[in-house]
């Protein structure tokens, strides 16, 4: 028997959890938790087989939740179910240790199959987190600028010339160059314009 807690906090949402999984031979909900922390108590407390995870919840989120637990007891198995499907919830979630990610729009039988997986040691991913994680992959990550550099990049997205930027950092106009020809050897592009676009796209601005 695999044992289960559900975290989530709409009644709701439990009650139609535990009546689908309890329906199974093989599967039974041992307890409820409405946020995070109060989660996290729970897990550790009953120690159960899965964890069904919700991620948005006051008083510790999701993520949060799964880091605690999983520092305790890496026996405990926790899968994300939610709503959410952004490229920064995935990514905190699988990062926190979590061994699965689904979507509340699964269907019980795709719902009971992913939590024996995750029983067996198995990651369990919904086909459009797959797809995230694999565009993430693929992706080469942004590039670091560092804090200086950043405030120079800042100063000329604003408009002002490198005497100015030298001026209000208390930098000599040739330090002002350096750095920016620092940021522009690492965005890969050649003037001040393609600068502020790039670190713009690149979330850097």
């Amino acid at each position: 028997m695999i044992r289960i807690l559900l975290v989530d906090d709409h009644p709701v949402v439990r009650m139609g959890l535990r009546g689908m999984l309890d329906a199974e031979p093989d599967l039974t909900v041992i307890g409820e938790a409405s946020d995070g922390a109060e989660g996290a108590e729970l897990a550790l407390r009953e120690r159960p087989d899965i964890v069904l995870m919700d991620l948005r919840m006051p008083d510790a989120d999701g993520v949060e939740a799964t880091g605690r637990i999983l520092a305790a007891d890496r026996d405990i198995k926790v899968m994300v179910l939610t709503t959410y499907e952004s490229d920064r919830d995935i990514l905190r979630a699988i990062e926190a240790g979590a061994s699965g990610y689904l979507l509340k729009d699964a269907s019980p039988a795709e719902l009971a199959d992913a939590v024996r997986a995750a029983a067996r040691g198995e990651t369990v991913l919904a086909p459009s987190v797959a797809s995230t994680l694999v565009r993430q992959v693929r992706s080469p990550a942004p590039p670091a600028l560092s804090a200086r550099e950043t405030e120079v990049l800042k100063l000329v997205a604003a408009g002002h010339t490198n005497a100015d930027i030298g001026k209000r950092l208390f930098i000599s106009e040739a330090t002002v160059k350096t750095h920016l020809l620092r940021v522009f050897n690492k965005l890969d592009v050649a003037d001040r314009t393609a600068a502020v676009t790039t670190a713009m796209r690149h979330g850097l601005l």
